[in-house]
């Protein structure tokens, strides 16, 4: 939240407690590149946070497009190719949420 503030963001952190999942609620206008740079620097260090104290970056929530890259830092490149060989051979076609954890082939 201090990161939030320092950065001038408008923002809230919610969460399940019982479990360790925390999320940011950070309203701001995706067309100011400004505020966007703000976000993203927020985002990026939070993230790094959590896997530096070895938690994850998914919550319960999954990946989707906006933490690919995070997933990448969380996993290694090898538990992504793991996930890619099942991804191929459960959907080789790749209909099922395309794009959404790994770019298309």
């Amino acid at each position: 939240k201090k990161e939030m503030d320092d950065l001038g963001l408008f923002a809230s952190i919610l969460g399940h407690i019982g479990d360790g999942n925390f999320h940011e609620s950070i309203i701001y206008n995706a067309q100011n590149p400004d505020e966007r740079k703000k976000v993203e620097k927020c985002v990026k260090n939070m993230v790094q946070r959590a896997l530096d104290m070895e938690g994850t970056c998914t919550g319960e929530h999954g990946i989707g497009w906006g933490k690919k890259e995070s997933l990448l830092l969380e996993a290694g490149k090898d538990t992504l190719g793991v996930m890619k060989a099942i991804k191929w051979a459960l959907d080789p076609l790749w209909i099922m949420n395309p794009g959404k954890i790994m770019d298309l082939p």
